[in-house]
């Protein structure tokens, strides 16, 4: 577009040139004829005479000279255009190898313009990339700072792993160090436990002769368990809680101090009977039933401590009866140990008991 522009622009300045040349041209053929005309004019009027034929000789002279100077002058005028013509020429050629440089220039200034918006687009993506990397190289940073604290703790806790695996060798030692010394001692305790032992087999197969009498005797004092509600059971004899005492008491009523008063007697008989290097007790255990206590009762709180007071009320009365209180041990175990696993009446019955046993302590 430039290109055309401009050429537009220089073509016309050579038409001009003609154009101006051809007006000279014309404008002296002008001056000419009336030069021409007035002269003719002149010389043909009556009154000028020859006068006016000197006035136009000189005239024409004048003319002549003018004519001759315009000559002159229009062929400089001539030469002056040719010469701009010529300057023109150059000059319109001038500017057509400007205008191919500045076709070149806005050649190489949209390649550039091409090559700035690539150059653009790979700015972009390195600094894509540059942040991409920058932010990789934060997050190595933070895992060899994390890699560096794992390293630190894991020193730590070796070094803590070590001190306590030297503690526990030093322990492990002493432990070893303790074991001979306990096998030695054990092999002397089960040395004395074997002969305690021995003595105590000896004791119990000499109170089994004893226990045998006394649970006969038992049986032969109170009746069968059927109407006096005591029922032999293996190494020992069951009393019903029921005939001892009232419900949810630790009072032994009437009929349950009669039946205790027998078995003192026979308690007391046996103290003489059984030789005094033999160490032998009655344990009385107490049981009670399932239910749990009611609230707000005072003497107890809950059928361990009822089964306590039980066991401890036998033995008050045993002892009220004549029988040493070093051959008593009373103890209460509550709900712990039922006979009956039913939730009826007569396993709740059952299970409500004062067990007596003949043992060694």
């Amino acid at each position: 577009m430039l290109n055309t522009r401009f050429k537009e622009r220089t073509n016309a300045w050579p038409g001009f040139v003609d154009l101006f040349s051809n007006l000279v041209i014309i404008l002296i053929f002008l001056l000419i004829v009336f030069v021409f005309l007035w002269t003719t004019t002149s010389v043909f009027n009556k009154n000028t005479g020859a006068k006016k034929v000197a006035e136009l000789e000189q005239a024409k002279q004048a003319q002549a000279e003018q004519i001759e100077q315009m000559n002159a002058d229009k062929q400089e005028a001539e030469q002056l255009l040719l010469a701009a013509r010529d300057a023109l020429e150059n000059q319109e050629g001038q500017i057509e190898n400007q205008m191919k440089l500045a076709n070149a220039y806005e050649d190489q200034i949209s390649a550039l313009t091409v090559q700035q918006e690539q150059l653009a687009a790979q700015i972009a993506a390195l600094t894509e990339q540059l942040q991409l990397a920058n932010a990789a190289k934060t997050e190595m940073a933070r895992l060899e700072s994390e890699r560096h604290e794992l390293n630190d703790e894991m020193s730590k806790k070796q070094s803590e792993l070590n001190a306590r695996i030297t503690e526990l060798e030093s322990q492990l030692r002493a432990a070893e160090q303790r074991a001979k010394e306990q096998e030695t001692e054990y092999t002397q305790m089960s040395n004395r436990l074997n002969k305690a032992l021995a003595e105590k087999v000896a004791e119990l197969n000499s109170l089994a002769q004893y226990q045998s009498d006394f649970y006969k005797q038992v049986k032969t004092a109170l009746g069968q368990g059927e109407t006096t509600g005591i029922k032999p059971e293996g190494d020992r004899f069951i009393l019903s809680s029921d005939i001892l005492f009232g419900s949810g008491s630790y009072k032994i009523s009437n009929a349950g101090k009669k039946q205790i008063k027998i078995l003192a007697d026979l308690i007391k008989g046996l103290e003489n009977k059984i030789p005094k290097d033999i160490d032998w007790i009655v344990r009385i255990d107490g049981h009670t039933d399932s239910r749990l206590v009611i609230p707000g009762t005072k003497a107890y709180w809950n059928n361990m401590q009822l089964s306590l007071l039980r066991a401890a009320s036998v033995a008050d009365e045993l002892i009220k009866n004549g029988v040493s209180v070093q051959r008593l041990i009373p103890s209460g175990f509550g709900d712990m140990y039922p006979i009956a696993q039913g939730k009826d009446a007569k396993s709740m019955q059952l299970n409500r008991r004062i067990e007596l046993q003949l043992t060694n302590k």
